[in-house]
């Protein structure tokens, strides 16, 4: 989203990466080797630690700028971006994210062959990148300010600061785990908010637990679509894709449908002591299995991805799941949820920081 909140007086632990831009190449090493060989020394180092997760380190030949692959147990992580801070994190925080993503299932799933991240140390190599790999969608990619994209099954993401990478990595990981996963594609609220769920996580011991509630982010940018009035009602939150509210060209209503639907996503899960977050976990297995009580046209562009997800889909089928899976007291639903949302903000004073989009996916 074109704007964003952070938090006042307050200090953000996001992982163990900091705040700070990272590096785009480690210093020279004490034997004088330069940047050229920066690569090699940093495979060698990685090589020589044991990092949790990680399997192997090798070097990537791509034209680019010297890289290395790093492989875990689900991932294959090809990078340009050689921060050795960033790259001892990695490993340890996309399995963190994998099982994360699992946790929204009723019981864990396994992933049989390996998913691509590409990593790039800045946007030129980046964009390179992305004139080779997204074809005719390229330019459309092209015009994200910073941040990441999902498509043809990876994640492709440049050097943000490693905060705001690891967030667009965490984002854009839940598309590609459900879209490799599931029967089903899911309407824009839903996946839109579970992948919020991935963007703020705390560091255990060399892997991570992800913490929704401290995603100040996204709190801020709800507590002022609060503050201001602009909330969406809940029947029109399930019915809107991004697309929609992006064409708008209105800051106000983009916040108000990023900010509700990751709300909304919480509010099934931690409501009331989660007396919801069964019908959530049948909502999404159910999916996953391509089992939902949909029409032929609308199951078709449910599970054939090479059709777009269009406005009149999202119309269709997120209202009939929402009625379906969690109820249709609209009435009542909308008035526990702004409830919800008004104490999830409740006592926390926020500031705007313009930060830029962060992430996109195509699907």
């Amino acid at each position: 989203m074109a704007r964003k909140l952070t938090m006042i007086a307050l200090v953000v632990v996001f992982c163990l990466a900091g705040c700070s831009p990272s590096r785009h190449a480690p210093a020279e090493s004490p034997d004088g080797a330069g940047a050229g060989d920066a690569h090699v020394l940093t495979m060698e180092r990685l090589r020589s630690e044991s990092l949790p997760a990680l399997q192997s380190v090798e070097l990537w030949d791509n034209p680019y700028g010297p890289g290395l692959k790093l492989t875990t147990d689900h991932y294959c992580i090809f990078t340009t971006l050689l921060e050795p801070l960033l790259l001892r994190t990695l490993p340890g925080y996309v399995e963190s994210a994998y099982w994360a993503y699992n946790d929204q299932l009723p019981q864990p799933i396994e992933t049989v062959a390996q998913f691509d991240i590409y990593l790039f140390a800045h946007r030129q190599q980046w964009e390179s990148f992305t004139h080779a790999f997204a074809g005719d969608q390229a330019a459309v990619f092209c015009r994200i300010k910073t941040g990441a994209y999902y498509l043809n099954g990876a994640c492709v993401v440049y050097d943000i600061g490693r905060r705001r990478t690891l967030s667009a990595i965490g984002h854009e990981g839940w598309h590609q785990f459900n879209n490799r996963h599931f029967k089903y594609r899911l309407p824009s609220w839903l996946d839109e908010g579970i992948a919020m769920l991935f963007e703020t996580c705390t560091y255990e011991n060399g892997m991570y637990s992800f913490d929704a509630a401290r995603n100040y982010p996204r709190l801020g940018a709800l507590s002022e679509t609060l503050m201001n009035g602009k909330q969406m009602r809940l029947g029109e939150l399930i019915a809107t894709s991004p697309g929609e509210v992006l064409a708008t060209d209105e800051n106000e209503a983009v916040m108000a449908f990023y900010s509700q639907s990751y709300a909304l996503v919480r509010f099934l899960r931690e409501a009331d002591h989660g007396k919801r977050v069964t019908r959530y976990h049948r909502l999404l297995w159910d999916g996953m299995l391509g089992q939902w009580p949909l029409d032929p046209d609308a199951s078709r562009t449910a599970e054939d991805r090479n059709l777009p997800r269009t406005v009149q889909w999202n119309r269709v089928v997120g209202p009939r799941l929402f009625e379906r899976y969690v109820g249709s007291d609209f009435d009542r639903l909308e008035q526990e949820y702004s409830l919800f949302c008004h104490r999830i903000v409740g006592g926390v004073a926020f500031v705007r920081a313009d930060d830029g989009d962060v992430t996109r996916n195509a699907r």
